[in-house]
């Protein structure tokens, strides 16, 4: 397999890292890039170049890319894993909350592309792989803003697969379903908090109680599961348009897909538990 020059951002942890260590594993040239640098001093025994990244930051942003493409005059894929999620009632959520996970997970993903284009486009090669999720095609309780953030990824997915076809360059969605990492802990914590002291208190205190658990339990997809999809999106010579892959993924799918809505609405409302009555 022909070495590839690939950047990954959000490689501090858990997917991100552990796809930065599966390229360099397969020979290719990694750059993993996050805002913690100290948490991927790791990578660097392996081949990995560590560089920092804030994907809310234009400098920071413009000075990552510009690094690669100076240092390998060239950049084969870009793995947009940086994200997060904070969940909360949509009337809960700050705004300025609610901005700052857009400016993240969908905002710090499109100026990515936009930075990699260039090169890829005089190449006439490329792949970008957006680490979507299955709450861009689905809506429960408590993730507004999240899914939000999803579905535009989603979108604009889409539309840069079809705009940039022409110029050799794939662009390939991750869908990851339930999968164990710290993603589900710290969305669970920001649900308790976003609830406190509001109508929505005693069902979103519930509900991260059991997110909590179920992203503590060993029931959920390991990361490897997202790896292995994101590699092949990479390495494969005709790529899938879309990786849905992890627990529970095709099952959120194909159940939002074919139950009228007012049927998946009640089926939310009674796993979250959220009482009519609360006010």
């Amino acid at each position: 397999m022909k070495q590839k020059v690939i950047l990954v951002t959000g490689a501090s942890s858990g997917i991100g890292f552990d796809t930065a260590k599966a390229f360099a594993s397969h020979g290719h040239k990694v750059y993993a890039a996050a805002r913690r640098v100290d948490l991927m001093e790791p990578l660097k025994s392996l081949g990995i170049v560590v560089l920092p990244l804030d994907v809310t930051d234009e400098a920071s942003m413009t000075s990552c890319v510009k690094t690669l493409i100076d240092r390998e005059g060239r950049i084969d894929a870009l793995v947009n894993n940086a994200g997060y999620g904070y969940f909360g009632a949509v009337e809960n959520v700050s705004m300025a909350e609610a901005r700052r996970q857009q400016e993240v997970n969908v905002f710090g993903l499109a100026r990515m592309c936009q930075l990699v284009l260039p090169a890829m486009r005089s190449q006439h090669s490329g792949r970008i792989v957006n680490l979507s999720s299955v709450a861009g095609r689905t809506v429960i309780p408590f993730g507004g803003w999240y899914h939000v953030s999803k579905y535009s990824v989603e979108a604009l997915s889409d539309a840069m697969r079809m705009e940039l076809k022409p110029y050799g360059i794939d662009v390939i969605k991750i869908e990851p379903g339930a999968i164990k990492t710290d993603w589900g802990i710290i969305a669970a914590r920001h649900l308790r908090e976003s609830s406190a002291g509001t109508p929505y208190e005693e069902a979103g205190t519930r509900w991260a109680a059991t997110m909590h658990w179920g992203y503590s339990s060993r029931y959920l997809s390991g990361p490897k599961v997202i790896t292995r999809a994101i590699c092949r999106a990479v390495e494969s010579r005709h790529p899938r348009t879309r990786y849905c892959t992890g627990r529970f993924a095709g099952l959120m799918i194909l159940l939002h897909n074919m139950l009228p809505p007012r049927w998946w609405d009640a089926l939310l409302r009674s796993m979250t538990r959220l009482n009519p009555g609360q006010n």
